[in-house]
């Protein structure tokens, strides 16, 4: 799951996809080595390490679109070929220190598909977003026009949701369209190569209250000739019976504490 945040400096220290601004050459292109994939402030990678790139053109009117893609678990995604690949397009101005960001996005999995008896359910999700920016502050509020990654009466009644500590799984089979997550971002340049960036974001998702949380993240960047090396704390308040991923290596709580290395190239 998982993606617009306001710059290339946060998306390094933050490991998440990026709709590019306006460069000189209207096609660019970026390429990113993450020790941990957080999408949201939850492990889209079994707290595995992550490859991720994508693509932009941004007309000098200020549309945009573009694709970015990850690699992703299989333990999270299931019967997928362990890929995500986001395309989104979207409308971006400024007007002196006030920026304005308005688009849509969508999340493709491709194969990945849960099937627990109860019907088969893809975990593609499509969802629009509008923010506004003044300088280094930003807010941008997602809202999912399908079901959420997936999540309606195939997941919760299937066992795809299933309480690590009770062994309960989620007690509505309702649709979850309508859920929303607000991004709020601090990007504060302290000098021509170092950047502090701080976020906290809070998910609610409809008619499965159970999965709400907040995330935040605190973060550094630093440009180094043209390599942005990030390095981020991120945390959740996520309830771990909900959110963790079962695997090889044991069930691993996916929005615990970690930190977050990166480095981001562009071209």
């Amino acid at each position: 799951m998982r993606p617009t945040i306001l710059c290339l400096a946060v998306a390094a220290a933050l490991a998440a996809p990026v709709a590019a601004s306006a460069e000189s050459s209207p096609v660019t292109g970026n390429m990113t080595i993450a020790s941990d994939y957080r999408f949201r402030g939850i492990s889209q990678t079994y707290l595995g390490p992550a490859i991720q790139g994508g693509i932009d053109y941004t007309h000098p009117s200020g549309i945009y679109v573009g694709n970015w893609n990850s690699n992703v678990a299989s333990q999270v995604f299931t019967g997928g070929s362990g890929i995500e690949m986001d395309f989104y397009a979207g409308y971006k101005r400024s007007f002196g220190d006030i920026g304005i960001d308005v688009g849509t996005i969508y999340y493709w999995y491709p194969n990945a598909e849960f099937d627990g008896g109860a019907g088969t359910a893809k975990f593609d999700n499509w969802e629009v977003y509008a923010g506004v920016s003044w300088r280094w502050l930003s807010a941008k509020l997602f809202y999912a026009l399908t079901d959420y990654f997936g999540l309606a009466s195939e997941q919760a009644a299937g066992g795809y949701w299933s309480n690590r500590d009770t062994g309960s799984l989620l007690g509505s089979t309702a649709s979850s369209d309508g859920t929303w997550y607000l991004d709020l971002t601090a990007t504060v340049p302290m000098t021509k190569q170092l950047s502090i960036v701080a976020h906290y974001g809070m998910l609610e998702v409809n008619n499965y209250s159970e999965l709400d949380y907040k995330d935040w993240k605190l973060g550094v960047t630093y440009d180094l000739n043209g390599w942005i090396l990030g390095a981020a704390y991120v945390d959740s308040d996520a309830d771990k019976g909900w959110y963790y991923t079962g695997g090889s290596k044991g069930n691993k709580s996916t929005g615990d504490s970690t930190i977050v290395l990166s480095v981001t190239k562009t071209f």
